[in-house]
């Protein structure tokens, strides 16, 4: 063991804490140059560099996506997805290493989740797991991989070689103003638009009476701000400023505050609710329990189910104001920093109630005279 030379290259051997060590010189033209090779690589081995070099992708995948959980506990508003997507992900690969994870492996999980099926809680069916949650389940994976790079645990991203599935456009569904007064009669336990006898409707108002009264502020607010259900739920009194007029979402998407000016009607009802829950941190604060409305899936579902409306989500009133706002002609610009987009491309796919306004512009463009 030691320093030779073999043929016109020279090489060396040495073991160091019980691991041997071979290795070719191609840069070294004479014994001097091999020596200093040699010298630096040792001293680099005794400071832990190469160990470290040699080790990356031999820590357990399960260490990284500790990290990534951590991470998206401190980072990320809505954390519950993603932490339970990176939980997944350690449940069936947290015995290899993070070499193993590779684009292969990757391609194999996406087709079982191609075959695969979820319970659907508004049907109580069965349905497929669809293109847009695999990729963002890949997204995830993506991220546990960079935080990995990052801490020189992975080379490389694994993710980026493996082609995400292809989503199909989905129209934007939005409130027509007939559903909206819908909605609106039902939160305040009118039926009269049912068309069912009398009797029933006064059982309807006596099994719900006040029972969906506490959604309607809630869904005048997602209406007349496009925010979001979690931005919205999450909201603290603190976050508005009666005098400045103004509310401040700090929970959004993408982690940074989002301000915006109230507007008359939306100012007079956070008036009357402060009236009521003066005492109350959150804004929207269930009365029996005194804590915040986590969820309104299940009342926000019953309404639809009376006011007869269907293939919607409490999302879509988001569409709703988007739509609504480009109808109005607001500059699209204007409409991203309303819905607090980072790219405008996002706030494009909203353009498409434009075709109004483009008919009767192209309309006029054909009836222009040029003037000589």
């Amino acid at each position: 063991m030691g320093l030779y030379k073999k043929g016109s290259k020279w090489q060396f051997e040495i073991m160091i804490n019980g691991k041997r060590y071979h290795r070719s010189i191609p840069d070294a033209t004479c014994q001097k140059d091999a020596e200093k090779y040699l010298t630096i690589f040792r001293a680099d081995l005794l400071r832990g560099r190469l160990d470290l070099a040699e080790n990356v992708g031999k820590k357990p995948f399960s260490l990284i996506v500790d990290n990534y959980i951590e991470y998206a506990k401190n980072n990320l508003a809505s954390n519950y997805t993603p932490i339970y997507i990176a939980k997944h992900y350690k449940e069936l690969w947290g015995s290899k290493c993070i070499s193993q994870i590779t684009p292969e492996l990757i391609e194999k999980y996406i087709k079982t989740r191609q075959n695969a099926t979820c319970f659907r809680k508004t049907t109580k069916n069965k349905k497929a797991i669809s293109p847009a949650t695999i990729n963002r389940e890949l997204g995830v994976l993506s991220k546990i991989f960079s935080i990995a790079i990052k801490n020189k645990y992975a080379k490389e991203n694994p993710v980026k070689l493996v082609n995400k599935l292809k989503v199909p456009n989905k129209l934007v569904r939005y409130l027509t103003s007939e559903e909206q007064d819908k909605i609106i009669k039902v939160c305040d336990g009118d039926y009269s638009f049912i068309n069912i006898p009398a009797s029933e409707k006064e059982n309807l108002r006596k099994k719900y009476k006040d029972y969906h009264k506490y959604l309607k502020p809630i869904i005048l607010m997602a209406l007349l701000t496009g925010m979001r259900q979690g931005e919205i739920l999450g909201m603290k009194w603190e976050c508005v400023n009666f005098t400045d007029r103004t509310i401040t979402a700090v929970n959004t998407k993408n982690g940074l505050m989002h301000q915006l000016p109230l507007s008359e009607k939306l100012y007079n009802i956070l008036v009357e609710l402060k009236a009521k829950n003066s005492n109350d941190e959150y804004i929207f604060t269930n009365p029996d329990t005194n804590t915040r409305y986590k969820s309104i899936g299940r009342g926000f579902r019953n309404i639809l189910k009376l006011a007869d409306i269907k293939n919607f989500t409490f999302h879509d009133l988001r569409h709703t104001s988007a739509t609504r706002l480009v109808s109005l002609n607001i500059p699209l610009p204007v409409i991203q920093s309303i819905l607090n987009h980072k790219k405008i491309q996002t706030t494009m796919h909203y353009a498409h109630t434009m075709k109004g306004q483009q008919n009767i512009a192209l309309e006029a463009l054909s009836n222009f005279e040029q003037k000589n």
